[in-house]
């Protein structure tokens, strides 16, 4: 069983950063981990994902170049550090922990999410 915990979202200007991080509990180094969001009216969709060692990350389209996941596995935490950010980037933030894909269902737990928005 994992648990996870997300923090960081806020408010911020177009063109500003924020990090979130997701505290895990359980046997966390085990899992790929992973970031998805959901914009309001918008289906979910996946934002990047993390190898269990680290040594591998995926990221989308669309926030490639800008966003950067880490995990540190001795502190059971990942973090999403977000950078030169969008108005559309303004969505639900959610950690997931899971085997390692690109699909919600390949990640079996998530976290309740966190609200981060982007003003233009």
């Amino acid at each position: 069983q994992v648990q996870l915990v997300e923090s960081g979202g806020g408010l911020v200007q177009a063109g500003g950063s924020l990090r979130l991080s997701c505290a895990a509990s359980g046997r966390f180094s085990r899992y790929a981990m992973g970031w998805f969001r959901q914009a309001p009216g918008k289906e979910r969709e996946f934002v990047t994902r993390i190898s269990w060692s680290g040594r591998s990350t995926d990221y989308a389209d669309s926030v490639k170049g800008r966003f950067n996941i880490s995990r540190d596995n001795a502190k059971n935490t990942v973090y999403l550090q977000m950078n030169s950010l969008k108005p559309e980037d303004t969505a639900v933030y959610y950690c997931v922990a899971g085997s390692w894909g690109n699909g919600p269902s390949e990640y079996g737990y998530w976290g309740q999410g966190t609200q981060a928005t982007v003003s233009s």
